[in-house]
């Protein structure tokens, strides 16, 4: 994933060093190298996490898809809302480098909580109100299942199998096979006895996470910028390296660490991912003076409030573990109340992403009327259509940890060429393998079509993008036609979903930013910066509420029934890549009008 941060630097921050000492590594200030490498050991620990969280909350903790998928697309918004506190501290108290220090042994800490997830909860269904024991066969607590798994209730003497059938009902079998009890739809509830203490742990090590990533992620780019005077040619490029350095890294934890989940244990994956984190801190803390003067504390008049930031960014942490918590146990709006009642019922989090999203875009248009020239407000008007749409595609790109990390479980054969096998966990290697590839194809092309005056304009490019990702999910569904008889895809569809989200996110992801800094007045480039990532944490949410629409009801982590699994992720895959795609269309039929509102803007 191409995950871009802004240059937040100003000509204050910019320390009086030389950079025309010689000192470079490929053309470029030799400090990129070392900040390069801080930022793919980060990537590298955080994507490593992400590849097994949904899987350690489904097959370890025993969630149902249900709070599986909402709890990620939650942590997933703050991850990308805490940056916004954490580069206005750096800016106004600790600076850069001590805000991306702190980040890291944060993050870190949080790895190192998440390996230790105690046993694996207790499966247990309630039939009909009556609650009964589950039994599993032939169970291994790993990311990967064997296929050969086998639930049974115990009822008294008996031990009988429970079978899901394409009707919603289950059945429940005894040793020949023969149908004891039929279940209604609707009657049979799995769930799972878990530790309170291993649960509350598991939170707190995503809140120590969230509130970390919230000091590093936007500081090190920040840093980045300091490297390079105003006006210098090679900034761009340099951002295009270091942030090559956020893929490489996501590219091998998410081969590494579940290969370790699966081969030694959770705690091994999750304690990788702590320990490239680590290794991030050492490169900043341990820099031999090499970025002495880079990314300081702004000077300031009276005491240092270091501590005090550090104190209530421990505060914080069981602030958000209770964001988690209202998330996890907020009671559902009752079928039929609406969309006042579902607004009604959103937890916490919800409430605050969607209202301040939706009051932030119409009172900043209303302003910029008031205060801009016709030509400033139509700039401010083209930005916010083109968030709306933003919205859109990271909604239905960021499926990837959820949904389709859960259907690449249950779904999809796994075997490569019938020689080895990867994990559920490890497909989510194939779009940082394919930014990686891309990438710098991408650029020429652009570059070329420039030259010739034939680049597409930044709302082409971002309803190409729309369509792009619509069109990634009718590819999985087509391929899932050709399903065996397990009911599994071959994993080359999954693949190709991938190399088609890749192709849409290079289009629309490294000119967002640019984008806003270019259409917003002066006065607020700031401000819409926030609205931006603001914009992203909204679809990361609103990205966990659409992966529950494709829930299935699952027994100690497994489906009941291949069958019903796979007819309705492909029912979903199918709404939504339609709806992308025609949202996309939508915004390719507009494009001429925004590109009008833009006013020469590229």
């Amino acid at each position: 994933m191409v995950n871009v941060a802004p240059d937040t630097t100003t000509e204050g921050e910019r320390p009086n060093v030389s950079r025309g000492d010689g000192d470079t590594w490929f053309g470029h200030p030799r400090q990129l190298a070392r900040l390069f490498t801080t930022e793919m050991w980060e990537r590298f620990g955080y994507y490593g996490m992400r590849a097994l969280l949904t899987l350690y909350l489904t097959k370890h903790f025993l969630f149902s898809d249900q709070t599986t998928t909402g709890l990620y697309g939650g942590f997933t918004a703050l991850v990308y809302l805490t940056p916004l506190v954490g580069g206005f501290l750096a800016d106004r108290y600790l600076g850069s480098k001590k805000s991306v220090k702190f980040g890291a042994v944060m993050m870190a800490c949080g790895y190192f909580i998440l390996c230790f997830g105690g046993e694996t909860a207790k499966p247990v269904a309630t039939i009909d109100g009556q609650r009964y024991e589950v039994q599993v066969q032939n169970f291994v607590d790993r990311p990967t299942s064997s296929g050969e798994e086998q639930r049974f209730v115990v009822a008294g003497d008996q031990r009988l199998l429970i079978k899901g059938n394409e009707d919603g009902t289950v059945s429940l079998l005894d040793q020949g096979g023969k149908e004891v009890r039929k279940i209604a739809k609707g009657g049979f509830e799995a769930s799972g006895d878990r530790s309170m203490l291993f649960t509350l742990l598991m939170l707190i090590g995503l809140s120590m996470v969230t509130v970390g990533n919230g000091f590093f992620k936007p500081n090190i780019s920040t840093i980045v910028g300091t490297l390079y005077d105003q006006g210098d040619r090679r900034r761009d490029a340099g951002f295009t390296i270091f942030y090559m350095g956020i893929n490489l890294g996501s590219l091998f934890s998410q081969l590494l660490c579940p290969f370790l989940a699966d081969h030694v244990g959770w705690w091994a994956g999750f304690g990788l991912a702590a320990l490239g984190m680590l290794f991030s801190w050492s490169l900043i803390q341990f820099d031999g003076g090499r970025l002495a003067g880079y990314g300081e504390p702004p000077a300031q008049t009276g005491p240092d409030r270091s501590l005090i930031i550090y104190a209530c960014a421990a505060i914080a942490i069981p602030v958000v573990l209770f964001l988690f918590w209202n998330l996890m146990n907020q009671p559902k709006a009752e079928p039929g109340a609406g969309i006042v009642g579902y607004l009604i019922h959103l937890p916490i989090m919800g409430k605050v992403l969607f209202g301040t999203f939706l009051v932030a875009i119409p009172v900043i248009l209303v302003w910029s009327y008031r205060v801009g020239d016709p030509r400033e407000f139509q700039m401010m008007l083209a930005a916010m259509v083109l968030i709306v749409f933003n919205v859109v595609f990271w909604t239905l790109f960021e499926q990837a940890g959820s949904s389709l990390t859960l259907f690449a479980d249950r779904n999809t054969d796994l075997s490569i060429f019938g020689l080895f096998s990867i994990s559920a966990g490890q497909t989510q290697f194939f779009n940082a393998f394919f930014i990686v590839a891309l990438a710098p194809l991408f650029s020429i092309m652009w570059n070329g079509m420039a030259r010739r005056g034939i680049e597409p304009t930044i709302p082409v490019k971002f309803g190409i993008a729309l369509m792009g990702v619509g069109a990634g999910f009718l590819f999985l569904v087509w391929g899932s036609q050709f399903a065996g008889p397990d009911f599994k895809v071959g994993i080359w569809w999954l693949a190709g979903l991938y190399l088609i989200h890749s192709m849409a996110e290079l289009c629309i992801s490294p000119v967002g930013l640019s984008m806003i800094t270019k259409l917003s007045i002066a006065r607020i480039v700031g401000l819409m910066m926030g609205v931006w990532f603001l914009s992203i944490s909204v679809a990361q949410y609103v990205a966990g509420v659409v992966a529950q629409v494709a829930s299935v009801e699952t027994v100690g982590g497994q489906v009941t029934n291949l069958k019903v699994s796979l007819d309705t992720y492909s029912g979903v895959f199918w709404k939504i890549g339609l709806v992308s795609a025609g949202i996309g269309f939508l915004l390719l039929l507009l494009s001429p009008l925004l590109k009008k509102w833009m006013h020469g803007v590229k």
